[in-house]
């Protein structure tokens, strides 16, 4: 179980309508698929996920398609329902996905769809434009997932991409690198073509300096946020379950620790709520 509620609540308070754009739902009754990752036993679900929002003041929120599930997104479509509008879903689907799935998907608040290059991911980036041609359409992007280092050797396939899509995870730099880096500033040159958005989200799992500082992840954070506030998202990555139980983050802590990479209230505001709203399409 994750430290989601232990300790003191966050002192950062967070603007209304501020968005939680990265979080995974497990429920005991959608079995996992194979070979997605193991679903760790005792995981909560969205009633906890519920007080975590009331507890670090979030309003919506953007539930992400789990590895483990696949291309089943079941659990996710129940879980939007229960939260209506305040709720939109980042969905896997594949190049054969009809237009008719992806418009009821649509109807029942997809708004993107999930590529992940790394272990366990159901598309991967080779299939990441026939994917990206068929969700457009629809007003969807793609968030798309691989280790940091390829980044030169991906650029070119992100820059053939010209309507909106996501970086996930800070780049996911799973080798230490530094913002002099020729991969780093390969992605600052993808986000100067302004359509290539970068989530500051999970920032433990690709650090090498660790807690509670997560130095290194935080210096790409600070001058991800310094180049491109219009481009930047939040993600809690919750319930965290690429950690042990003794090793997940608080999430008060977190986010006190993220916001102190945030300039000012007029970016932090930019970044959970007006980024957000716009390319999820929240009303």
């Amino acid at each position: 179980m994750p430290r989601t509620l232990d300790g003191q609540a966050p002192q950062t308070r967070l603007p209304p309508g501020s968005v939680d754009t990265h979080m995974h739902l497990y429920a005991p009754e959608y079995p996992q698929r194979t070979p997605g990752p193991l679903i760790p036993r005792d995981c909560p679900g969205l009633a906890e996920y519920r007080q975590l929002q009331r507890w670090i003041g979030l309003e919506r929120v953007v539930i992400v398609q789990p590895n483990a599930y696949r291309d089943d997104n079941r659990c996710m479509l129940e879980a939007m329902a229960e939260l209506g509008d305040s709720a939109r879903g980042v969905v896997v689907v594949t190049p054969e996905t009809d237009i008719e799935e992806l418009a009821y998907l649509h109807t029942r608040g997809a708004r993107g769809a999930r590529i992940m290059q790394l272990p366990g991911g159901a598309v991967g980036v080779d299939q990441l434009l026939e994917v990206n041609a068929r969700i457009r359409e629809f007003g969807w992007h793609c968030i798309v997932q691989f280790d940091g280092r390829e980044m030169l050797d991906r650029a070119p396939l992100l820059r053939q991409i010209d309507n909106p899509y996501i970086i996930d995870h800070i780049g996911k730099y799973l080798g230490p690198v530094t913002t002099e880096s020729a991969e780093f500033k390969a992605l600052l040159e993808l986000m100067d073509r302004g359509n290539c958005y970068v989530k500051i989200a999970a920032c433990y799992e690709s650090s090498h300096t660790g807690a509670p500082d997560y130095a290194d992840t935080a210096a790409l954070s600070r001058a991800l946020i310094a180049h491109a506030p219009e481009r930047i998202l939040w993600g809690s990555n919750w319930p965290h379950v690429s950690q042990s139980v003794e090793g997940a983050p608080n999430d008060a802590d977190l986010l006190d620790r993220v916001c102190g990479w945030i300039p000012n209230e007029k970016v932090l505001e930019q970044i959970f709520v007006h980024n957000p709203l716009a390319l999820y399409d929240f009303e």
